[in-house]
């Protein structure tokens, strides 16, 4: 682990490769898992506020449950979440002609038509952070639908840390990210040195 300010962070963040793959896994993290998407309090409004441009790209079930329980829940764990249709989908869903899973609200963003990018727990995805009493961590969810997106890194050798910059700065800050980048250049040049023996 490495600590940076209040956060213990993985070295898989720097150890792992990572590019997402949407060509070969569909956007299925927006599909799978035990319950929706972590939300921060303030995202709920965002959200919220964002339902009338997205509403026609959203599945008569996502309006469903919308119409029935809003945009979020508490789940099983006591986080607040993105509501879900079927125990499955986010509600934010949508899907290309090609089947491919993607956010309505991130396709919302790009064509100009809302100032909020998507929840920081989907844009940080395959990243994880939790909020323990006196720091967060910061893990990497390594599971099998992400396969293809380690595939994809290790052959393009792209760290995890260097693939969600974005995020990362988003959630944590400029500062915070190039403490991070020192503290992963500083590891590998220790790595190489052990390798040379």
């Amino acid at each position: 682990m490495i600590q940076i300010d209040d956060t213990l962070v993985s070295l898989d963040l720097i150890e792992a490769n990572f590019i997402c793959d949407l060509a070969q896994c569909k956007g299925i993290c927006c599909v799978e898992g035990d319950s929706g998407a972590p939300l921060e309090k303030s995202e709920i409004a965002k959200l919220e506020k964002a339902l009338p441009v997205v509403w026609n790209d959203l599945s008569p079930e996502a309006q469903a449950i919308i119409n029935k329980q809003g945009v979020a829940y508490i789940d099983c764990e006591g986080d607040i979440v993105t509501s879900i249709v079927n125990n499955k989908d986010c509600v934010f869903t949508c899907y290309d002609s090609d089947g491919t899973c993607k956010c309505a609200i991130e396709k919302a963003y790009r064509e100009g038509k809302l100032s909020f990018y998507k929840p920081v727990s989907c844009h940080l995805y395959p990243v994880r952070v939790t909020q323990y009493k006196d720091f967060r961590a910061v893990n990497y969810d390594r599971w099998k639908i992400c396969k293809a997106a380690e595939i994809l890194g290790q052959k393009e050798k792209l760290p995890l840390y260097k693939f969600l910059k974005e995020p990362l700065i988003r959630k944590f800050g400029e500062k915070w990210y190039e403490s991070l980048v020192e503290v992963a250049e500083e590891w590998r040049k220790q790595k190489e040195q052990e390798k040379l023996g």
